[in-house]
């Protein structure tokens, strides 16, 4: 499907959906941007036929060295950026990673048109292509476009660190009150998934802090989005500082439960070794007496098993005795 936004004479954008079917080799004029929402490959031949371009497969686009990543030449800029997208519906207040999807969006810009291949539906997109019909006079051309495209996903990847840090501070204290309803296993796993989630998003903050660094060194950019974008740069780097923090503080939650189990399992250990070593007088006391020889005095005394029986109590009661009193219990 193609989306066509087109600026008008009195200055407002007209979004058009652009069928190429009924519509074979008629664009409108004053084109500002072209959306390829699961674009066929009919629909991508004659969009790059139309203005002479050459976009990426789905393939190419995916590659990770950086030549893929953006490249430019005297006519054109290309951008493969990596949009990081997470399911809240599902599973809303659980740290799983695999919620996310991270997806390829391809940017083209040529005549000051911007060019879009995309094979997912994004908030961004929606909350940009509502911007452009409400505040037409903002987005000049193709390259404003970027501009508030990439500022308004930084605010996407800072909302996530947001939720991870909430969720962080929900489970620091869940660990240090030690709370019934969650169990070690459940919150090893809780931090696993922010780790997991923490690391996408600051991948996706590199992925974008590289085209943003490149569209600042190109000749193509004016003045003013050359000013916006260092702006969000900025934000961007305090982004990524507070990932890196954010990882530690979770490291220093993993580190604190897993000391917590070590001391659990330390209070269970010295339990069987309290009890072992205090069963041992009476083990032995059993043992002797259990043995089948023929002059054993004592077992020619009325009152010798009862007797016994009392030693063997005394004998467990005093090491537990000396293991309180020494702390120990």
């Amino acid at each position: 499907m193609l989306y066509i936004y087109t600026k008008t004479e009195n200055a407002l954008v007209q979004r058009i959906c652009f069928n190429l079917d009924e519509n074979i080799q008629k664009l409108p004029e004053n084109i500002l941007w072209i959306d390829l929402l699961h674009p066929s490959i009919a629909e991508i031949t004659f969009i790059a036929n139309k203005f002479d371009l050459e976009f990426p497969t789905k393939e190419e686009s995916q590659e990770i060295e950086l030549s893929a990543k953006y490249w430019e030449d005297n006519a054109t800029i290309t951008i493969n950026a990596h949009f990081l997208i997470r399911d809240y519906k599902h599973n809303e207040n659980k740290a799983n990673p695999n919620n996310l999807s991270t997806e390829i969006v391809t940017f083209t810009t040529a005549k000051n048109i911007l060019f879009t291949i995309r094979y997912s539906e994004f908030n961004t997109f929606e909350e940009i292509q509502a911007r452009i019909l409400a505040s037409p006079k903002n987005f000049e051309d193709g390259y404003d476009i970027i501009d508030k495209m990439f500022e308004v996903r930084v605010e996407k990847d800072a909302d996530l660190l947001e939720w991870v840090d909430k969720e962080a501070r929900r489970l620091r204290i869940s660990v240090l009150e030690k709370k019934d309803e969650y169990s070690y296993d459940a919150m090893l796993k809780d931090i696993s998934g922010l780790q997991e989630l923490n690391m996408r998003v600051r991948d996706s903050l590199f992925d974008k802090r590289r085209a943003m660094t490149s569209l600042l060194k190109s000749d193509k950019i004016d003045k003013d989005i050359k000013q916006n974008l260092t702006i969000v740069l900025k934000d961007l780097n305090s982004l990524v500082e507070f990932s890196v923090s954010q990882l530690n503080i979770l490291d220093n939650i993993q580190t604190i439960l897993t000391s917590q189990v070590n001391i659990e399992q330390n209070k269970i250990i010295k339990l069987f070794t309290v009890a072992t070593v205090a069963m041992m007088p009476p083990t032995l006391i059993g043992t002797i007496y259990g043995m089948n020889f023929k002059f054993m005095p004592e077992l020619d005394l009325h009152y010798a098993y009862p007797i016994v029986l009392f030693i063997m109590v005394v004998s467990i009661i005093l090491p537990v005795a000396f293991f309180k009193k020494k702390g120990w219990l």
